[in-house]
């Protein structure tokens, strides 16, 4: 199934979440994240230099550097990582890809989407990675089987 996020927000998704798994004193390097994410290093570098940038996580340099949470995975919601990564805009686009699709003028899937989009929106904003770390660290691990 495609989500309606970008690569790059579904692979920071994945980052924030197998980074907050790790104990909370581990700075995680970054050839770790990418290689038990199966991503680009390069690409996993840039999605994760975004996140920093966002105050999301944090990078130590040097020899044994790498990330970790920048705060309480407890104040981190899921949203907060979709708009450093895609913005919020990609919640007011068509699903058609209309650009003229408005409230005032819709597409013939507009009033569906909004609702799917509604509660999307909900759920990325009332859930923190703390609520899904554990359980995702099971799912991104699986997956690399």
């Amino acid at each position: 199934m495609n989500s309606f996020f970008s690569k790059k927000c579904e692979y920071g998704l994945q980052a924030v979440l197998y980074i907050a798994a790790q104990d909370d004193n581990y700075v995680c390097p970054v050839e770790e994240i990418s290689s038990k994410l199966n991503i680009p290093k390069e690409f996993t570098s840039k999605i994760l230099q975004n996140l920093t940038e966002s105050g999301i996580i944090e990078s130590r340099k040097g020899k044994s550097g790498g990330f970790k949470i920048a705060k309480e995975t407890t104040q981190i919601k899921l949203i907060d990582i979709v708009e450093a990564i895609d913005g919020v805009e990609i919640f007011n686009k068509c699903v058609m890809g209309f650009t003229n699709c408005t409230q005032d003028k819709k597409c013939l899937l507009h009033e569906e989407w909004q609702e799917i989009i509604i509660k999307a929106q909900d759920m990325l904003s009332r859930d923190t990675i703390d609520h899904f770390r554990m359980q995702m660290l099971d799912q991104i691990l699986f997956q690399s089987i």
